[in-house]
């Protein structure tokens, strides 16, 4: 029996390790962990969340937090995106939206979210030439991509609900990023379309004829859910977008900096395995491919299903 501070291996999961296959033509994406991905088609360069500072747990729970610019910066020339069009955060979490409005500081990004999140950007100074607020079914578009932010809700157990009503200013507590509003963010493009799903829950019907070749399926607290709720929560995600290939996000220990090898989280937090060995099987009833991405790593999401 797994101790509480223990955590599962990757090691029997190693066979959905994604590859890293380019196409000349395709998109790119960069996973950095949690639901942190970028988005390249090679003209225009889009991020969601990017999430890369990762306080320690003590850190998180007993002092205060802020963004670490130094390594936006370096997570900026690693990646090479030194110009991104936009940041789209899937809530205002710190693990969502803790380093976004700094990469829109580096960038010149637009910073897209509820209006908590254009509170955290004002919160380090991001002007408001540079912040979008979006609704449930509203629409951007940032070269031949097109963001549609459609209305989601978060996993069960939110411990930081509500919203930011004014400029959130670091080093602040954990808690002072409320979760504002949740979003899943269908993102197309005329080779293919995405679907970003950061939080494990679903309105019922929110996907209903929402199309997408690939889906960034969080799973985060999925392991301790009922196989009922794991069910439902596939069958109105992934079973109704149609997808292919489920690419799964948020699963990582995120108190772990990103210069370390990513590995699930402690058993008093998650249930990682208890998560796959749910969602296995799904995936195959449904003929769709389950992938865990690596850090970093370019890949080309839609490669091998045209």
């Amino acid at each position: 029996m797994r101790s509480l501070f223990g955590r599962p291996s990757l090691r029997p999961y190693s066979s959905y390790m994604q590859r890293s296959v380019l196409n000349p033509d395709g998109l790119t994406a960069r996973f950095l962990g949690t639901s942190s991905l970028l988005l390249s088609d090679g003209d225009t360069t889009l991020l969601c969340d990017g999430f890369v500072t990762r306080p320690g747990l003590l850190r998180v729970v007993l002092g205060r937090i802020g963004p670490d610019r130094a390594l936006v910066r370096d997570a900026i020339g690693r990646l090479e995106a030194h110009s991104l069009a936009a940041v789209f955060c899937a809530h205002t979490h710190y693990d969502h939206a803790l380093d976004a409005p700094v990469w829109c500081l580096e960038t010149g990004a637009d910073l897209v979210g509820s209006e908590s999140t254009a509170n955290v950007g004002r919160g380090v100074g991001l002007p408001e030439s540079s912040l979008r607020v979006v609704e449930g079914g509203d629409a951007l578009t940032y070269g031949r991509f097109e963001l549609t932010f459609l209305d989601s809700v978060h996993s069960p157990g939110d411990h930081y609900p509500g919203t930011v009503d004014q400029p959130l200013v670091p080093p602040a507590p954990a808690r002072a990023w409320k979760t504002g509003t949740a979003f899943s963010v269908h993102v197309s493009h005329p080779r293919g379309s995405v679907l970003v799903h950061a939080s494990a829950n679903h309105r019922p019907g929110m996907l209903a004829g929402c199309q997408a070749d690939v889906v960034y399926l969080g799973v985060g607290l999925l392991g301790k859910q009922s196989p009922e709720f794991v069910r439902t929560y596939w069958d109105e995600v992934v079973g109704a977008s149609g997808a292919r290939r489920v690419v799964l996000v948020h699963w990582d220990d995120f108190f772990t900096g990103l210069d370390r090898p990513l590995r699930p989280m402690r058993s008093f937090a998650d249930r990682f395995d208890t998560a796959m060995d749910q969602l296995l099987p799904l995936a195959r009833r449904d003929g769709a491919e389950v992938v865990l991405p690596i850090v970093w790593q370019p890949t080309d999401p839609l490669a091998g299903l045209t």
